[in-house]
């Protein structure tokens, strides 16, 4: 049976609990301490960016396999303002929170797969996959 969590992310509690429940289903499903960092950083990027910039939405977090192959899926989603310029948002150092801008960029090169789909006052939905090696 696949295990599936879901964290609403409206407050910085949302964030925490999103790492935790990452952390753990990362543990659970085998994932070495380096590679659990990785996912716990991705996840606390993605909640933070919710957060953020659209007050509120989701962290849904899943076990997935394919090809063999056994890993951790993170669907960040949320009904905000969009993202204006894709290409923009996913240039190294490019920042409109004041932050390091490692941001979506970072995400990307933390997990094996990334997808961002983002329509202008409809929202965002970021799909993120880490496999088990």
């Amino acid at each position: 049976m696949q295990v599936q969590t879901h964290v609403d992310i409206n407050s910085e509690w949302g964030i925490v609990a999103a790492r935790q429940a990452g952390r753990k289903l990362a543990r659970e499903i085998g994932f070495g301490s380096v590679d659990q960092a990785r996912i716990t950083t991705a996840i606390s990027e993605l909640a933070r960016n919710i957060y953020l910039y659209a007050n509120q939405g989701q962290i849904k977090i899943e076990e997935v396999s394919a090809g063999g192959k056994q890993g951790m899926k993170i669907i960040a989603s949320d009904e905000g303002p969009g993202i204006k310029d894709l290409r923009r948002v996913m240039e190294d150092g490019f920042t409109t929170s004041g932050g390091l801008g490692a941001g979506l960029p970072g995400v990307k090169r933390l997990m094996d797969d990334f997808s961002i789909e983002s329509e202008v006052e409809q929202g965002t939905v970021i799909t993120a996959v880490k496999w088990l090696r």
